[in-house]
């Protein structure tokens, strides 16, 4: 035993030695290390050298370029943002201020439409989207809208899934039909395409039109794909309200059946109707866990969601594309069906206006008709009353008028059931929300508050004042759970040989400062934040910096 002691005596030293041999570009010392595996704090320092973590210990005396003095704060893992949405925004204003000021140094992306791939009749179909950020598309694939990332430098890195709409949409276009045997070939060598220009994996957004005309047995086969490449299966539902439990089997059959590991996007349970259904959820997915089904999931913890106005229509009506849907809007007749199933209670679909208490629970977001641009921040309740029309006749001129293109927050969860949420071991945490930032066509937008303040809120609420997470549990579901849960081997802990993706902050007042009423404000508390080794807060400040980089999937083929 005394030998052994002794023989790790000499290895600690050797290891302080070298480290204090060797000059550091950053040394962080005097903080409280989070590592991001869940133990406890310790002090340590941590060096810094060519964008990696190359020694933690006491290097007091080590020699270095710069020192950061993380007293009285702590040091942790940058945060992961498991579903971000900027694939878009990153274009416009590549620092992403709203992200940086919350931790995030990574985001995936690529919720169902997926940047890529990309051919002239989608292009055409999106133009609105392009437009509105003053875009041009001029990527195909994702091996030219990485490069295209890559030159033009990111604030943070950024990976992202391929889309199955994305893929869909590329072979059957908006219509509602299942593709041929022939059609359903090419799709699947679409993601295998995808999968070697390097994304991560597969993912369904079930709810959004015409991703709801896939069968299981399409996803499954899509999904397979994916899995056979080292890839993983991440969707939005099918339904996250009353046909929840049915959309839960629809993923277990997934799973099972594709032999791929499944990550649940904002697990929620959606719609008054289902308030208090949480513990049953969280029941069902550890029950799949037990028979052996890799299913995690995530959370932005926040009472209301947000997505496509559209999204109040029933699937049918979407057939064809958006120019359809204005169609059948503008049609009395089909108008009215529509406002009839509208009104029925339904599990054949996520019928949000069922969902919901009223009008008044329908915050509208952003538009991209400039005349509408008054109307974002007021709920539907208020702006029918200012129209003097019905709600839902509010509902469907407004979409007419924006051309299907408008985005709303609804408030639809309740507290304890996103608290118990966000408490599972399995759960990680997602903004779903783009990146963006107080000013320029960005700062005209009247995002959801997540967009700005999901980690930092999270840290404030359910750590600091509500205590229902412990600070090294938070930093977990930030850091390593979801690096772990999208195989960045490499990301997401605080030790020697990862990238330096490092945070520093004081955690009694670190906190967000976006509400709904104001959404675009950043987050306050943190001190600086590091991207690969380099300072993109420092002191607080954005340094403009842009350190960031692609990170691409387990079978990519340079």
């Amino acid at each position: 035993m005394k030998r052994f002691v002794l023989l790790q005596i000499a290895i600690a030293l050797t290891a302080a030695s070298a480290a204090l041999g060797q000059e550091f570009d950053i040394v962080i010392r005097n903080g409280h290390v989070i590592d991001g595996t869940g133990s406890p704090w310790y002090s340590a320092d941590i060096g810094i050298k060519d964008g990696r973590i190359t020694a933690i210990g006491q290097l007091a005396g080590a020699r270095a370029r710069r020192r950061i003095d993380a007293r009285n704060m702590v040091v942790t893992p940058g945060f992961i943002d498991m579903l971000g949405q900027s694939e878009l925004s990153i274009l416009v204003n590549p620092h992403l201020p709203s992200k940086i000021y919350q931790g995030i140094t990574t985001e995936i992306t690529g919720e169902g439409s997926s940047a890529a791939p990309l051919n002239d009749a989608i292009r055409r179909a999106d133009h609105g989207g392009f437009d509105h950020y003053h875009i041009n598309p001029d990527w195909s694939t994702f091996r030219e809208f990485f490069a295209r990332l890559e030159k033009q430098g990111m604030g943070i890195n950024l990976a992202s899934y391929v889309g199955a709409t994305q893929v869909r949409r590329m072979v059957l276009g908006d219509d509602n039909r299942a593709p041929t045997a022939a059609e359903l070939e090419r799709m699947k060598e679409l993601v295998r395409q995808a999968m070697r220009d390097g994304t991560l994996g597969l993912s369904t957004s079930l709810q959004y039109a015409p991703a709801p005309y896939a069968t299981t047995d399409e996803l499954i086969a899509l999904a397979a794909e994916s899995a056979k490449l080292g890839g993983i299966y991440a969707t939005h539902m099918r339904s996250e309200g009353d046909a929840i439990m049915a959309a839960l089997d629809e993923v277990f059959r997934i799973a099972r059946e594709a032999k791929t590991p499944v990550e649940i996007w904002h697990l929620k349970a959606a719609g008054k109707p289902n308030w208090g259904r949480m513990p049953e959820i969280v029941a069902r997915i550890e029950k799949a866990r037990a028979e052996g089904l890799d299913i995690a999931a995530d959370t932005y913890a926040y009472p209301a969601w947000f997505n496509t106005f559209s999204a109040f229509i029933p699937p049918w009506a979407h057939d064809g594309g958006d120019a359809k849907l204005i169609e059948r809007l503008k049609d009395l007749a089909t108008r009215a069906r529509i406002r009839g199933e509208m009104e029925t209670p339904s599990t054949k679909w996520d019928n949000e206006w069922h969902e919901i208490a009223g009008p008044e629970a329908i915050l509208l977001s952003v538009v991209q008709n400039p005349k509408l641009l008054p109307l974002q921040g007021k709920t539907i309740a208020d702006i029918a009353k200012m129209r003097g029309k019905d709600p839902i006749d509010t509902i469907f001129d407004i979409l007419v008028e924006d051309h299907a293109s408008t985005m709303v927050a609804v408030f639809g969860m309740s507290e304890p059931d996103v608290a118990l949420a966000l408490q599972q071991p399995w759960v990680s945490v997602d903004n779903d929300s783009q990146g963006t930032a107080p000013d320029g066509v960005l700062g005209q937008e009247h995002p959801h508050p997540r967009a700005y303040g999901t980690f930092p809120r999270i840290l404030r609420k359910y750590v600091r004042e509500e205590k229902k997470l412990r600070l090294e549990e938070a930093i977990r579901k930030f850091t390593s759970l979801p690096a772990q849960r999208v195989r960045l081997t490499d990301r997401g802990v605080l030790k020697k040989g990862m990238w330096a993706d490092v945070v520093v902050f004081d955690p009694q007042t670190i906190t967000d400062r976006a509400t709904f009423e104001n959404p675009n404000q950043l987050s306050e508390g943190m001190t600086y934040v590091l991207v690969n080794g380099v300072p993109v807060v420092d002191g607080g400040k954005m340094t403009n910096a842009l350190p960031g980089k692609v990170l691409r999937g387990p079978s990519y083929a340079p």
